[in-house]
């Protein structure tokens, strides 16, 4: 239950992500609404899966989350280039994601 409560505390910092981003600074309502109450669930969710998962394992597979999501959601909804070098790093995030779950007691 932990880790798939840490993967859905993933999902939302990707949410809040794009959302901060589609606030213009915090100048639109709806979009600066959907970031709190995102980052809400997020870390409330990150807090509670680390009741089970270690700090450094469940902190880095939440930001490992966010990163890559939000890689995808800017290249996929905001245009942002998709280079092979770029591409390499969300790979070598994947990788290390791995590792740390294959790593982690749990």
């Amino acid at each position: 239950m932990a880790w798939f409560l840490l993967i859905v505390a993933g999902l939302f910092e990707v949410v809040w992500a794009f959302s901060m981003k589609q606030s213009e600074g915090f100048t639109r309502l709806w979009p600066t609404v959907i970031t709190f109450a995102a980052m809400l669930v997020s870390f409330g969710l990150l807090s509670w899966s680390m009741r089970v998962l270690p700090l450094g394992t469940a902190y880095t597979i939440w930001t490992g989350i966010g990163a890559v999501g939000a890689f995808t959601v800017g290249v996929l909804f905001l245009g942002e280039a998709l280079t092979p070098l770029r591409v390499l790093a969300a790979i070598l995030i994947v990788g290390g994601l791995v590792l740390m779950k294959l790593s982690s007691p749990q």
